[in-house]
């Protein structure tokens, strides 16, 4: 059964803390063969909530959520990863879900803005997200920035 939890940095154990960093660089670094610096003093910044799901005792999804002004004007979701063992189980899309169900309690009437990388602007568009920037090359991979409106 999936569960999650939303904590800030300072709400996180060491081992939340160890499992959600190694999520993130299992699929980010390792993965996608990016060096790149995961750790961008983003996670602890004021504001920032850390979205886990967990499956029994694992730790199979992750998002960080961030208010407006820390990685775009608008409120943001970003860091969205799962596990390899998940892909495929919709556990991706329940992720969106609740992050932008979280999104929407904690900044209500904000617009949620992310980075996404181009190949996946058809699964966020499943989510109300709409591209509208050129590509870029962010750590080497094709990136849009895509928007959702607030409902």
């Amino acid at each position: 059964m999936l569960t999650w939890q939303l904590l800030t940095f300072d709400q996180l154990s060491n081992n939340a803390l160890y499992d959600l960093i190694k999520l993130r660089i299992d699929i980010f670094v390792v993965e996608q063969d990016c060096p790149y610096p995961e750790l961008d003093n983003k996670d602890r910044l004021p504001g920032v909530n850390h979205l886990l799901g967990y499956e029994g005792d694992t730790l199979v999804a992750c998002a960080r959520l961030l208010p407006a002004g820390v990685s775009f004007d608008g409120v943001s979701i970003g860091r969205v990863a799962m596990a390899m063992s998940q892909r495929g189980s919709g556990l991706g899309h329940r992720l969106m879900a609740e992050a932008l169900s979280q999104c929407e309690r904690l900044w209500p009437g904000e617009a949620i803005e992310i980075g996404a990388q181009e190949h996946l602007q058809g699964f966020y568009g499943q989510h109300g997200f709409k591209t509208f920037s050129e590509v870029y090359l962010e750590d080497g991979i094709p990136h849009v920035d895509m928007r959702r409106v607030a409902r």
